[in-house]
This record gives C-alpha cells, sequence and structure tokens, in this order.
C-alpha cells in the first residue's frame, strides 16, 4: 500500500488531465417547462456532459459544462435538434 503523500500526488495528476469547457446553446422557441426538462435529461446522458444549467429566468440559454476529450461542441447542439428543437451555439 502507497503512503498516503503518494496517492494525493498520483491523484492530482490524473485531474490534470481532464480538460473541461462550456458552451452554452440558444434556444429560439418557448419551450414548456418539462419540453426543456427532456432536453436537459437528453444532454445529461451523453459521455462528457458535467452538468447542465437552463435557468428559469433565461429559459432560451442552456450553459453545459463538458469534457473537451469526451464530447464537442457540435454533438450537444445536434443533440437539442434532434429533439426537434430550433438552437445555435453562442460564443463565450
Amino acid at each position: 500500500m502507497q503512503p498516503d503523500h503518494q496517492r494525493k500526488d498520483i491523484k492530482e495528476e490524473v485531474n490534470m488531465d481532464i480538460q473541461l469547457a462550456d458552451v452554452m446553446i440558444h434556444i429560439d422557441e418557448n419551450l414548456t417547462a418539462d419540453r426543456r426538462a427532456s432536453v436537459e435529461t437528453q444532454l445529461r446522458e451523453i459521455d462528457g456532459v458535467v452538468s447542465v444549467n437552463n435557468p428559469e429566468d433565461k429559459p432560451h440559454l442552456t450553459l453545459v459544462p463538458y469534457r473537451s476529450d469526451r464530447v464537442d461542441p457540435q454533438t450537444l447542439l445536434a443533440q437539442v435538434k434532434a429533439e426537434g428543437v430550433h438552437a445555435e451555439l453562442v460564443g463565450l
């Protein structure tokens, strides 16, 4: 068994390789709460998506932090569009 300080160094080294990015998706339609929840659920199921934030006061904007080594913004946008929603990426 490795001493605690060696295990910590290994864990920090592994975590340094994770590349996080954010993408903002603008949804053109006025979606119902249920429809927005459905879009959010589909995004969360994509490997590499860290979280999905679609605030009530800005229902057209969805922020998606993701791991860029696992998924790209175009894939996220394609998933939203696959839900029958008109949307585009917004530069951050």
